[in-house]
């Protein structure tokens, strides 16, 4: 089977499994994505969806998130890994989407990644997301499915990223990222022995 009939494959199966892809960070707007997805590094997301809730209450705007202290954001925060980190970040990146870009959320990689706290992943998921512009955000689980279906020999999500978008047609990008993390998380959890992962049974158990 070449990698292309695999990642078909793959495809067809997720397809049944995820027909909707519901975002799994709460939000409301481009900016409130954006610091859900900020918030999500290094912890999960339903950790994130818990501690949004207060936090956009009081700061869910760029203008409202800049006029707090950074001690004030962390609090608000304190539950989620890094805190002190996220709570510097959102401060300074409220601060430059005002005085850049008039408090809106830019719709170019370049813009999202020059600001604090928003690499490349985080870029890639509020393009696709909130925009709905073609992108493939590669997470932990996509970076060690696609190289557990060998649809990749990516050393990092970079190249992963790259193969992934060679071997699905822009059109299903945004869908398939999800499928492929939904599945992730309910059939080959990192820490799982990965008995429920069928997709990977099915490309090479034959």
């Amino acid at each position: 089977m070449t990698k292309k009939q695999r990642a078909g494959l793959v495809q067809q199966e997720l397809d049944k499994l995820y027909p909707t892809t519901p975002i799994p960070l709460d939000h409301t707007d481009p900016y409130t994505l954006m610091v859900a997805v900020a918030l999500s590094a290094q912890t999960t997301d339903k950790k994130v969806n818990q501690v949004t809730p207060d936090l956009f209450k009081v700061a869910g705007t760029p203008q409202r998130m800049a006029r707090l202290e950074e001690f004030e954001i962390k609090e608000l925060i304190k539950e989620i890994g890094l805190s002190n980190t996220k709570a510097k970040n959102l401060k300074r990146m409220a601060e430059l989407l005002l005085e850049r870009h008039n408090g809106i959320v830019p719709q170019t990689y370049e813009e999202l990644e020059a600001l604090p706290g928003v690499g490349h992943k985080t870029a890639s998921v509020v393009m696709s997301q909130a925009f709905g512009l073609p992108a493939f955000p590669v997470d932990t689980h996509i970076h060690r499915l696609m190289t557990q279906w060998k649809l990749t020999s990516g050393k990092n999500v970079v190249e992963t990223e790259r193969d992934a978008k060679s071997l699905w047609k822009e059109e299903v990008w945004n869908k398939l990222h999800l499928q492929i993390i939904y599945y992730g998380r309910e059939y080959s959890p990192a820490r799982g022995k990965g008995e429920k992962d069928f997709i990977t049974k099915m490309l090479f158990d034959k």
